[in-house]
């Protein structure tokens, strides 16, 4: 394994044993919901790829079943992204097994190759169905023991891969990790990551959504990659040593990059990147992406590994003269 693996793995295990899965996107994040527009959409509605790749952290001790309940499935309603007319159909398909997560393709930025790795366990297509607009839909129950065992995650990984077929319109959901078939209760221990993320910001000026890479001992620079931010406001990165680092956003419809250097005492954390509103921007879709120096991706977390980072404010004292 690459030495630079070995370390994000050994930090990982370590600190993976703490936290549980909740809403996805969670309560921590403050944002409302993923986004994945069909294939005739226009790249300014602020999908890059049309496909949405989003893993699951079932602990390994674990023997219950679990259920991925999928909120607003459908492509129709009030919630989602209208064109014109409705004409979109999303599919939701869920992997386990050998190379799900491990597999290098799963982990890329664009869903090329063999991203649909590990063995297919169920899926389904939605059109527009209003009994499920605004409801729940369950996929499972699930084994957790038909996940892919990774040692650095210490649990079982699951992927569940949503790609936006025929039509143009944007599909908007969250998803709940549930050890129930029919509400939603915690399933300790586990968690859900990303290697890209486009999602929904709020429309209204002064909200912030949050996301949280977690900052291992080989990284010394973070390259965050945005797309369509739509000019709707800055980006703060807030750390244990940052109280704020801010950077202005870019233009509708394009990638922009900003970069920022990680401190010692960064190490071992989370950072929780900051969208912050200035203006209120209406249906305002956002794609990104994390980097090391090396160009390799990050995974973000809906909780954060560690919690989520606070500034520590730094008292220095002068001796009196």
């Amino acid at each position: 394994m690459h030495v630079k693996k070995i370390i994000f793995s050994l930090a990982l295990f370590l600190l993976f044993t703490t936290v549980w899965s909740q809403a996805i996107p969670s309560e921590d994040e403050k944002i409302p919901y993923f986004t994945t527009f069909s294939k005739n959409a226009k790249l300014s509605f602020g999908d890059d790829d049309f496909v949405q790749i989003i893993f699951f952290v079932v602990p390994e001790k674990s023997n219950d079943p679990f259920y991925i309940r999928v909120y607003d499935a459908d492509n129709g309603g009030t919630i989602d992204e209208k064109v014109a007319n409705f004409n979109s159909k999303t599919k939701f398909s869920f992997y386990g097994g050998k190379g799900a997560h491990s597999d290098k393709a799963a982990q890329e930025l664009s869903p090329k190759g063999n991203y649909k790795s590990g063995v297919f366990i169920t899926g389904k297509t939605f059109g527009e169905d209003a009994t499920l607009d605004g409801n729940w839909y369950e996929f499972g129950p699930f084994n957790p023991k038909e996940g892919e065992l990774q040692s650095n995650f210490n649990g079982y990984v699951f992927k569940m891969v949503v790609e936006g077929l025929d039509g143009d319109d944007g599909n908007l959901y969250k998803l709940f990790l549930s050890s129930q078939k029919d509400k939603n209760v915690k399933v300790e221990g586990a968690n859900s990551f990303y290697y890209e993320y486009t999602f929904r910001l709020e429309e209204k000026a002064g909200y912030v959504g949050h996301i949280y890479p977690y900052v291992t001992q080989d990284v010394i620079e973070v390259d965050i990659s945005t797309f369509d931010y739509d000019n709707a406001g800055t980006i703060r990165v807030v750390s244990v040593e940052k109280k704020g680092e801010m950077f202005a956003s870019e233009t509708e419809g394009v990638w922009a990059q900003v970069k920022f250097k990680i401190e010692k005492a960064e190490i071992g954390t989370s950072l929780d990147i900051q969208f912050i509103n200035k203006n209120t921007v209406k249906n305002n879709n956002v794609a990104v992406y994390i980097t090391n120096q090396y160009g390799v991706a990050m995974p973000f977390f809906s909780q954060p590994i560690g919690g989520v980072p606070k500034y520590k404010y730094n008292i220095k004292m002068k001796p009196a003269k």
